[in-house]
């Protein structure tokens, strides 16, 4: 009989109202695309390996193909924790459909928990650059992981993730018709969103892909 699985109670940030109403007020196309996407919003994640493992799995491909392969990886162990993850076989995560990286990368992950290296209860103290330095030195975390877990875990108001290639491609289509994109062009549209970049980012991500994104 399979195990049940204690889901975590989401709420969206206590911000994101007020947030929702400046970029209305500040930016043309979020006018048009936060009534559009309707009665939804961010939810923050409570487990922190759990939205580093998401962020992880997510890499490089769709939020459709990350979904599908964290609900297979997820119903691995009882529960998903470092030390869980750590007595799964690679051949069972390969099975998941987690390229060989990504399985070195969640094994890396799940170690620097168990181990206690990570400055865990401090990280709602901690600025978003010192938190980025800290997560960015764990193998497999790149920029974009640690934006996301800004984003999705701490549920920091003002993340820009500029290394998010959807958030590129949204931006793209809805700003500049479909044209390419630079790094320079999309903080010069971002000027707008401040202070607020993370709920402006959601609501370009939501716009392309028919679920919400979750990490």
């Amino acid at each position: 009989m399979a195990a049940i699985k204690k889901e975590v109670i989401a709420s969206a940030p206590d911000y994101w109202a007020e947030a929702c109403k400046h970029l209305i007020k500040k930016d043309r196309v979020l006018r048009r695309l936060i009534p559009q996407v309707g009665d939804v919003a961010l939810y923050q994640r409570g487990d922190a390996f759990t939205t580093l493992a998401r962020s992880i799995v997510g890499q490089q491909v769709s939020v459709a193909s990350a979904q599908r392969v964290w609900d297979r990886l997820a119903a691995l162990p009882r529960s998903m924790t470092p030390r869980s993850v750590l007595k799964l076989k690679v051949d069972d995560m390969r099975a998941a459909g987690l390229s060989a990286r990504k399985v070195e990368y969640l094994v890396d992950l799940a170690l620097h928990f168990d181990s206690g290296q990570l400055h865990v209860k401090q990280w709602n103290q901690m600025d978003d650059p010192a938190i980025v330095a800290e997560l960015v030195a764990i193998r497999g975390i790149s920029r974009w992981t640690a934006d996301m877990f800004l984003i999705f875990h701490l549920a920091r108001p003002n993340v820009l993730p500029l290394d998010d290639a959807t958030l590129i491609q949204g931006i793209s289509q809805h700003y500049f018709s479909g044209d390419p994109v630079s790094r320079s062009d999309a903080r010069e549209v971002a000027q707008a969103w401040n202070p607020w970049c993370s709920v402006a980012s959601w609501y370009i991500w939501r716009s392309l892909a028919p679920l919400p994104v979750d990490y």
